[in-house]
Protein backbone atom coordinates (compact mmCIF):
# COMPACT_ATOMS: atom_id res chain seq x y z
CA UNK A 1 0.00 0.00 0.00
CA UNK A 2 1.05 3.69 -0.52
CA UNK A 3 2.63 5.47 2.22
CA UNK A 4 0.08 8.66 2.43
CA UNK A 5 2.85 10.20 5.26
CA UNK A 6 6.03 9.07 5.90
CA UNK A 7 8.56 10.02 8.44
CA UNK A 8 12.11 9.41 8.45
CA UNK A 9 14.94 9.70 10.96
CA UNK A 10 13.45 12.85 12.88
CA UNK A 11 14.63 14.26 15.84
CA UNK A 12 13.20 17.70 17.69
CA UNK A 13 14.73 19.65 20.24
CA UNK A 14 13.83 22.79 22.04
CA UNK A 15 16.42 24.07 23.76
CA UNK A 16 18.43 21.56 25.58
CA UNK A 17 14.93 19.24 25.67
CA UNK A 18 14.55 16.48 23.08
CA UNK A 19 11.53 16.11 22.65
CA UNK A 20 11.18 13.72 19.55
CA UNK A 21 14.26 11.57 18.30
CA UNK A 22 14.76 9.32 15.58
CA UNK A 23 11.35 9.01 14.75
CA UNK A 24 10.69 6.60 11.38
CA UNK A 25 6.64 6.06 10.55
CA UNK A 26 4.78 4.93 7.50
CA UNK A 27 1.26 5.37 7.55
CA UNK A 28 -0.41 3.75 4.46
CA UNK A 29 -3.42 5.36 3.03
CA UNK A 30 -6.53 4.59 3.70
CA UNK A 31 -5.87 3.51 7.48
CA UNK A 32 -6.83 5.03 10.54
CA UNK A 33 -3.53 5.14 12.88
CA UNK A 34 -3.55 6.15 16.04
CA UNK A 35 -0.63 7.66 18.35
CA UNK A 36 -0.82 7.00 21.56
CA UNK A 37 0.97 8.40 24.59
CA UNK A 38 0.77 10.25 28.16
CA UNK A 39 0.64 14.17 27.82
CA UNK A 40 4.58 15.05 26.87
CA UNK A 41 5.33 12.02 25.28
CA UNK A 42 5.75 14.24 21.69
CA UNK A 43 2.48 12.97 20.21
CA UNK A 44 1.16 17.09 19.48
CA UNK A 45 4.97 17.88 18.14
CA UNK A 46 4.59 15.19 15.96
CA UNK A 47 1.58 15.78 14.33
CA UNK A 48 2.71 19.45 14.40
CA UNK A 49 5.80 18.77 11.72
CA UNK A 50 3.63 16.24 9.84
CA UNK A 51 1.26 19.31 9.20
CA UNK A 52 3.91 21.86 8.62
CA UNK A 53 3.70 24.07 11.66
CA UNK A 54 6.76 22.99 13.29
CA UNK A 55 10.21 22.04 10.98
CA UNK A 56 12.01 19.16 12.32
CA UNK A 57 15.92 19.48 13.57
CA UNK A 58 16.68 16.49 11.31
CA UNK A 59 15.28 13.90 8.99
CA UNK A 60 12.13 14.13 6.20
CA UNK A 61 8.53 14.51 6.59
CA UNK A 62 6.52 13.66 3.40
CA UNK A 63 2.72 14.13 3.01
CA UNK A 64 1.28 12.23 -0.02
CA UNK A 65 4.68 12.39 -1.28
CA UNK A 66 5.56 15.51 -0.94
CA UNK A 67 8.15 17.11 1.09
CA UNK A 68 6.71 18.97 4.27
CA UNK A 69 6.46 22.28 4.42
CA UNK A 70 4.57 22.72 1.79
CA UNK A 71 1.56 25.27 1.24
CA UNK A 72 -0.55 23.43 -1.41
CA UNK A 73 -0.42 20.17 0.60
CA UNK A 74 -3.22 22.47 3.22
CA UNK A 75 -5.85 22.08 0.78
CA UNK A 76 -5.32 17.78 1.38
CA UNK A 77 -5.31 18.25 4.96
CA UNK A 78 -7.86 18.51 7.77
CA UNK A 79 -6.24 19.46 11.28
CA UNK A 80 -7.68 19.77 14.56
CA UNK A 81 -5.51 21.02 17.12
CA UNK A 82 -5.47 19.75 20.81
CA UNK A 83 -6.25 23.74 21.37
CA UNK A 84 -9.41 24.90 19.72
CA UNK A 85 -8.31 27.96 17.26
CA UNK A 86 -11.83 29.57 17.09
CA UNK A 87 -13.28 32.86 16.29
CA UNK A 88 -14.94 33.73 19.86
CA UNK A 89 -16.95 36.64 18.55
CA UNK A 90 -18.31 35.05 15.21
CA UNK A 91 -21.31 32.66 15.26
CA UNK A 92 -20.33 29.00 14.59
CA UNK A 93 -21.70 29.40 10.87
CA UNK A 94 -19.76 32.47 10.42
CA UNK A 95 -16.35 30.70 11.34
CA UNK A 96 -17.35 28.09 9.28
CA UNK A 97 -17.90 30.22 6.06
CA UNK A 98 -14.48 31.66 7.26
CA UNK A 99 -12.20 28.72 7.08
CA UNK A 100 -14.32 27.20 4.29
CA UNK A 101 -13.61 30.23 2.33
CA UNK A 102 -9.49 29.46 2.51
CA UNK A 103 -10.13 26.61 0.31
CA UNK A 104 -10.96 26.51 -3.28
CA UNK A 105 -14.61 25.49 -3.48
CA UNK A 106 -17.63 26.50 -5.20
CA UNK A 107 -20.15 28.12 -3.28
CA UNK A 108 -23.15 25.46 -3.99
CA UNK A 109 -20.21 23.17 -2.67
CA UNK A 110 -18.95 24.97 0.11
CA UNK A 111 -22.86 24.88 1.15
CA UNK A 112 -23.48 20.88 1.28
CA UNK A 113 -19.60 20.95 2.70
CA UNK A 114 -21.31 23.01 5.25
CA UNK A 115 -24.14 21.35 6.53
CA UNK A 116 -22.47 17.85 6.17
CA UNK A 117 -19.71 19.31 8.95
CA UNK A 118 -22.17 20.74 11.24
CA UNK A 119 -24.75 17.82 11.14
CA UNK A 120 -21.97 15.25 11.63
CA UNK A 121 -21.13 16.98 14.80
CA UNK A 122 -24.40 18.03 15.92
CA UNK A 123 -24.63 21.38 15.71
CA UNK A 124 -26.68 22.53 13.20
CA UNK A 125 -29.11 24.13 15.81
CA UNK A 126 -26.22 26.30 17.51
CA UNK A 127 -24.73 27.44 14.32
CA UNK A 128 -26.10 30.89 14.70
CA UNK A 129 -24.97 31.54 18.21
CA UNK A 130 -21.51 32.98 18.95
CA UNK A 131 -18.74 30.83 19.85
CA UNK A 132 -18.00 32.99 23.22
CA UNK A 133 -20.98 31.05 24.19
CA UNK A 134 -20.06 27.57 23.42
CA UNK A 135 -19.03 25.38 25.84
CA UNK A 136 -15.77 23.65 25.34
CA UNK A 137 -17.66 20.27 24.35
CA UNK A 138 -19.01 22.39 21.39
CA UNK A 139 -15.65 24.03 20.66
CA UNK A 140 -14.42 20.93 19.66
CA UNK A 141 -17.49 19.53 17.88
CA UNK A 142 -16.94 22.69 16.09
CA UNK A 143 -13.11 22.45 15.97
CA UNK A 144 -13.68 18.82 14.11
CA UNK A 145 -16.37 20.42 11.33
CA UNK A 146 -14.15 22.69 10.52
CA UNK A 147 -10.76 20.04 9.83
CA UNK A 148 -13.90 18.10 7.69
CA UNK A 149 -15.10 20.80 5.72
CA UNK A 150 -12.91 20.82 2.41
CA UNK A 151 -13.35 17.47 2.32
CA UNK A 152 -9.71 16.78 2.88
CA UNK A 153 -7.68 13.55 1.87
CA UNK A 154 -5.64 13.26 5.37
CA UNK A 155 -7.45 13.71 8.62
CA UNK A 156 -4.96 14.40 11.55
CA UNK A 157 -7.13 14.79 14.38
CA UNK A 158 -5.42 15.95 18.36
CA UNK A 159 -7.14 14.65 21.04
CA UNK A 160 -10.56 15.13 19.19
CA UNK A 161 -13.29 13.31 21.70
CA UNK A 162 -11.85 15.13 24.50
CA UNK A 163 -15.14 16.88 26.41
CA UNK A 164 -17.35 15.33 23.85
CA UNK A 165 -20.56 12.99 25.65
CA UNK A 166 -20.04 9.06 24.79
CA UNK A 167 -23.30 9.28 22.12
CA UNK A 168 -21.23 11.39 20.30
CA UNK A 169 -18.25 9.64 20.38
CA UNK A 170 -19.69 6.58 19.06
CA UNK A 171 -21.15 8.82 16.18
CA UNK A 172 -18.00 10.89 15.35
CA UNK A 173 -15.91 7.56 15.11
CA UNK A 174 -18.77 5.75 12.90
CA UNK A 175 -18.14 8.48 10.36
CA UNK A 176 -14.45 7.92 10.23
CA UNK A 177 -15.17 4.57 9.90
CA UNK A 178 -16.54 5.15 6.69
CA UNK A 179 -14.53 8.05 5.23
CA UNK A 180 -11.50 5.27 5.66
CA UNK A 181 -13.36 2.44 3.94
CA UNK A 182 -15.90 4.19 1.66
CA UNK A 183 -13.70 7.45 0.78
CA UNK A 184 -9.99 6.05 1.44
CA UNK A 185 -9.05 9.02 3.56
CA UNK A 186 -5.96 8.25 5.89
CA UNK A 187 -6.89 9.38 9.42
CA UNK A 188 -4.32 9.96 11.93
CA UNK A 189 -5.44 10.68 15.40
CA UNK A 190 -3.57 10.92 19.09
CA UNK A 191 -5.25 9.87 22.31
CA UNK A 192 -4.40 8.43 26.00
CA UNK A 193 -8.09 6.70 25.70
CA UNK A 194 -7.22 3.05 24.79
CA UNK A 195 -10.47 2.14 24.01
CA UNK A 196 -10.14 4.39 20.94
CA UNK A 197 -6.31 3.06 19.93
CA UNK A 198 -7.64 0.07 19.97
CA UNK A 199 -10.50 0.95 16.87
CA UNK A 200 -7.22 2.01 14.69
CA UNK A 201 -5.97 -0.10 12.27
CA UNK A 202 -2.38 0.57 13.58
CA UNK A 203 -0.62 2.11 16.46
CA UNK A 204 2.65 3.44 17.61
CA UNK A 205 3.31 3.72 21.11
CA UNK A 206 5.29 6.52 22.17
CA UNK A 207 6.45 7.99 24.99
CA UNK A 208 9.37 10.58 25.92
CA UNK A 209 9.88 11.27 22.73
CA UNK A 210 10.14 7.36 20.50
CA UNK A 211 8.19 4.89 19.65
CA UNK A 212 8.27 2.07 21.52
CA UNK A 213 6.55 0.05 19.36
CA UNK A 214 4.09 -0.59 16.51
CA UNK A 215 1.74 -2.82 15.22
CA UNK A 216 -2.43 -3.50 14.66
CA UNK A 217 -3.24 -3.58 18.49
CA UNK A 218 -3.95 -6.86 18.69
CA UNK A 219 0.07 -7.97 17.00
CA UNK A 220 1.02 -5.75 20.30
CA UNK A 221 -1.58 -7.31 23.29
CA UNK A 222 -0.31 -10.71 21.33
CA UNK A 223 3.46 -9.33 21.20
CA UNK A 224 3.79 -8.66 25.05
CA UNK A 225 1.69 -10.97 26.26
CA UNK A 226 -1.54 -9.19 27.59
CA UNK A 227 -5.05 -8.70 27.07
CA UNK A 228 -5.95 -5.26 26.97
CA UNK A 229 -3.75 -2.27 25.08
CA UNK A 230 -2.66 -0.42 27.97
CA UNK A 231 -1.08 -3.24 29.37
CA UNK A 232 1.02 -3.97 26.11
CA UNK A 233 1.91 0.04 26.77
CA UNK A 234 2.76 -0.08 30.37
CA UNK A 235 5.14 -3.33 29.58
CA UNK A 236 6.65 -1.46 26.21
CA UNK A 237 7.70 1.38 28.59
CA UNK A 238 9.29 -1.02 31.73
CA UNK A 239 11.20 -2.70 28.84
CA UNK A 240 12.43 0.60 27.95
CA UNK A 241 13.91 1.62 31.00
Amino acid sequence: MNASIELKNVSKSFGKKTVLQEINLSIAEGQIYGLIGPSGSGKTTLVKMIVGIDAPDSGTVRVLDVKVPDLELLNEIGYMAQSDALYPELTGKENLDFFASLYPMKKSHMKKRIAYAADLVKLSGDLGKKVSAYSGGMKRRLSLAIALVHDPKILILDEPTVGIDPELRVAIWNELFHLKSEQQKTILITTHVMDEAEKCDQVAMVRDGAILASGTPAELKRHYGVNQLEEAFLKAGREQR
